[in-house]
């Protein structure tokens, strides 16, 4: 798996959160360098704007209206603004001050004595602006003062409201919503991260499975984004894979067998008319002997009949399971039928199986293990595995003795995966275990005979196994005998 310190997921993260930290510090530098002057330019505005509603009422006589007298509350309560009016004798036409005595005075000062040009913040052709600090009351206001159209003097305050202490607790403020908003961005950021990263790793690990061989990954999202449209081709890219792997193994296996196949045919020929002719020699001989009997009419009573008619049919119905099991075996020996190579569940198969023959198991009176192993995909020929395990298990059934027991088992290797079928009774001797995948070789003829073995189906198992390159083999123990055999992994792609 990628080191997650090169992660996607960090990066955008870290990109995000930057962006909105970013973007809180810029908003605290401009509050900090801008807002003071921008706030001062919005009450110069007010002003302005109150002073040309006042010159206007006064130019058309409507000042001491009490019509206006509205209009001029709304404006002085919207924008907080203190006016006064006064006429060319210092009279009060208009005013909404405390004390207007002391503003009038304020007033004449600045237009008789003047200010400092350098405190004026704007000035028009009848006004001028500048920042004043009341020394009764330390605030700080921004007057507008000078003469109307009319002739009549005016005066305009505005407080400034502590600008600068304003511009700090909005700081403050705005310090504390950005860190509450740079949390919030963390926790969406993560979550809109995991949203988008996780089909990414989940691609990811369905590649690293792909890598393997493990094919039964496949990708789930219903979503119609790109990522939907990649984990749709990588699930088309694992099934041509899969299908392609078993088409090579199945051709890799059939170029291993051409290279043996012409030196074992003429061998195998000559063995198999041996073996069957020796084989059937005794079966036939039974069957004409009690046929005979029969024609000559030596026991003519029904019983005896009946029992020569039973040996007859016997020894037929054992000829016949012989004929049809040479015929596979001489099938695979000469390499009629392709071996086709595919992943199957060995452990589905096997329960299957044992599951199918519970009949055989209960009239045998044999008491079968297995432990619950899970699902284990291997490669081979499917109906050829279970050809190799009936075999096996067959014989396990037929020579178990003692507690009668028999035990499946299922064993993952590194690259294989061994199955094996033990059996309890007597161990098989020595000097036997390299014949009994002969074909016709029996251990114990009379308990063959009695079964009606032919001795063919080890046989069988061996060109099977060998058919798929693999192995097989026979243990002994005490209590009983073990045969096994193993199939390729699927994680193993070796070709």
């Amino acid at each position: 798996m990628t080191n997650m310190k090169y992660s996607l997921k960090r990066h955008f993260v870290i990109i995000l959160i930057s962006l909105v930290a970013g973007t809180i510090l810029m908003c605290l530098l401009l509050n900090s360098t801008l807002l003071e002057e921008y706030y001062i330019n919005n009450k110069i505005n007010a002003l302005i704007k109150a002073y040309n509603s006042i010159n206007e009422a006064s130019s058309a006589g409507d000042i001491t209206t009490d019509n206006y007298d509205i209009e001029l509350q709304k404006i002085c309560g919207k924008y907080n603004i203190n006016v006064l009016v006064a006429d060319s004798d210092s009279e009060t036409i208009k005013t909404s001050m405390a004390d207007s005595e002391f503003v009038i005075k304020h007033l004449l000062h600045n237009i008789i004595i003047g200010v400092d040009p350098e405190d004026v913040l704007r000035e028009g052709d009848n006004y001028k602006m500048q920042i004043v600090t009341d020394g009764r009351t330390q605030t700080e206001y921004i007057e507008m003062w000078g003469m109307l159209d009319s002739g009549s003097l005016f005066m305009l305050r505005s407080a400034l409201e502590g600008i600068r202490e304003s511009v700090s607790i909005s700081n403050h403020f705005l310090t504390y919503v950005g860190v509450g908003a740079i949390g919030v961005s963390a926790l969406l950021v993560i979550w809109l991260s995991n949203r988008i990263t996780k089909p990414i790793l989940e691609l990811a690990d369905i590649s690293e499975r792909m890598k393997h061989l493990d094919f039964n990954a496949k990708y789930t999202g219903n979503d119609k984004t790109e990522i939907a449209i990649l984990g749709n081709n990588i699930n088309e890219l694992s099934e041509t894979l899969e299908e392609t792997i078993s088409e090579l193994k199945t051709a890799n296996n059939e170029l291993l067998k051409d290279i043996e196949r012409k030196e074992q045919i003429d061998e195998m020929r000559k063995d198999f008319l041996s073996n069957v002719s020796h084989e059937l020699k005794t079966p036939i001989a039974l069957i004409q002997g009690y046929a005979e009997g029969l024609q000559e009419g030596i026991n003519d009573d029904a019983e005896s009949r009946e029992f020569y008619c039973g040996v007859i049919i016997d020894e037929a119905a054992k000829m016949n399971t012989m004929v049809k099991r040479l015929l596979t075996l001489n099938q695979l020996e000469f390499g009629n039928e392709v071996v086709n190579m595919e992943r199957f569940d060995i452990t589905a198969l096997i329960r299957n199986y044992v599951a199918s023959a519970q009949i055989l198991i209960r009239q045998k009176g044999v008491s079968v293990r297995m432990e619950d192993y899970g699902t284990i995909h291997v490669w081979g020929d499917e109906f050829r595995v279970e050809e190799v395990f009936m075999n096996y298990f067959t014989n396990a059934m037929n020579y178990a003795q003692g507690e009668k027991i028999v035990d499946v088992r299922i064993r993952e290797e590194e690259k294989r995966v061994r199955v094996s079928v033990f059996n309890t009774g007597s161990p098989i001797p020595e000097e036997s275990l390299e014949h009994v995948w002969e074909k016709f070789y029996k251990v114990d003829k009379a308990r063959t005979r009695e079964y009606g073995g032919s001795g063919i189906g080890l046989s069988i198992v061996k060109v099977i196994m060998e058919s798929m390159n693999q192995e097989y083999g026979v243990v002994n123990y005490d209590n009983g005998v073990e045969f096994w055999f193993t199939l390729d992994n699927c994680a193993d792609i070796t070709l």
